[in-house]
């Protein structure tokens, strides 16, 4: 069984033990977030909510707070003598998801 999952204003396809990693969520390491679901798919059944699926429930755990590598970015305008070097480092939340139920 596999759920559609939505955070961060991103979806996110699911299954139990999952690991995935979604926009920064203010939470801390080793606790249980719920996710809203979007959709529910089995073998055979898909099952999609308006906005979301009622009794469907996707739980996970997670396992770090961290940010991702840097990217710099740079612009350049010729002739103008004018250039800027800047750097970002995206914040991220690692969950590993634990149970993916319709009940």
């Amino acid at each position: 069984m596999y759920a559609i999952i939505e955070t961060g204003g991103k979806q996110y396809k699911v299954e139990n033990g999952s690991v995935i990693f979604v926009e920064k969520l203010d939470v801390n390491e080793e606790e249980t977030i719920n996710f809203d679901v979007v959709a529910v798919g089995a073998q055979d059944s898909f099952v999609t909510g308006a906005p979301y699926v009622k009794n469907a429930t996707v739980t996970g755990t997670v396992l770090k707070n961290g940010k991702g590598k840097k990217i710099t970015v740079s612009t350049y305008k010729p002739k103008k003598g004018e250039k800027r070097k800047l750097g970002h480092r995206q914040p991220y939340t690692k969950v590993q998801i634990t149970t993916v139920d319709m009940k």
